[in-house]
């Protein structure tokens, strides 16, 4: 991922006006509420972020099945209000929350060796779509401490989310194709060579190409820097931790 692409947005108040409804205000809601939508958005950020906290319990040593389980049993308790209660806002970050939160429970939960010990084959969310084990298994075999692969994975989670997003906003803009042959370039790194030959398969001319992958990179920049600011509780620590992900990546 280019730092070129994560431009810094000029209009502060418009990255204020979107930070209403945050990864925050969907844990004090659901702390708070037992609404369906609080379930439901709640639900959805487990899913989102289920696959860094699973690699974190497995790069602690655990094996692929009671990873698994007590992953599942955190969510479990997540989604019961068990730690939501104690969501300390002041923090900062949402994914030092989750990371905290995971401690706990896997200081107190330990001794259970069992699977049904541990929710007793309960899936509080689903997450067929995804083996977890072969993502992990595809993880480099480095030094990476459990703490420093969960940051990478989180900050890889952050971009593939922001890369969805900017897939759906091309697809309503009935540039789909478009977005199809130009995502490899966003990174900034693709062969100039192919410019041309991808332009002609859109029948675009190379230079409007150019301009429309620029305008794609910015936005790409955008998108991330929105899902960075709906972890934070002030939006003005949204450039310390752009860096500090990035960082996380490249490692």
């Amino acid at each position: 991922m280019s730092e070129n692409a994560v431009s810094q947005d000029s209009n502060s108040d418009k990255g204020r006006a979107v930070f209403a409804s945050t990864h925050w205000s969907v844990v004090v809601e659901a702390g708070q509420s037992d609404s369906t939508k609080a379930s439901e958005a709640m639900a959805q950020l487990c899913r989102t972020y289920w696959y860094p906290l699973y690699a974190y319990v497995r790069r602690k040593g655990y094996s692929p099945h009671d990873a698994q389980d007590l992953t599942q049993e955190f969510f479990a308790k997540l989604l019961a209000g068990n730690y939501v209660g104690a969501a300390d806002r002041r923090k900062g970050k949402f994914r030092s929350f989750l990371l905290g939160a995971l401690e706990h429970f896997l200081g107190k939960e330990w001794r259970r060796t069992h699977a049904e010990k541990r929710g007793a084959g309960q899936t509080p969310i689903s997450l067929d779509e995804l083996d977890a084990e072969d993502r992990y298994l595809l993880e480099p075999a480095d030094e990476l401490t459990p703490a420093s692969l969960f940051d990478r994975r989180w900050a890889a989670t952050l971009l593939e989310t922001a890369l969805k997003r900017l897939e759906a906003e091309c697809q309503e803009g009935n540039k789909a194709d478009f977005f199809l042959k130009a995502r490899d370039l966003l990174s900034g790194h693709g062969a100039e060579a192919s410019y041309a030959q991808l332009a002609t398969s859109l029948s675009m001319s190379e230079g409007a190409f150019k301009v429309a992958i620029h305008r794609l990179r910015q936005r790409y920049g955008e998108l991330i820097r929105l899902e960075i600011l709906e972890t934070l509780t002030d939006p003005d620590d949204v450039d310390q931790e752009l860096q500090y992900l990035l960082a996380a990546v490249r490692e």
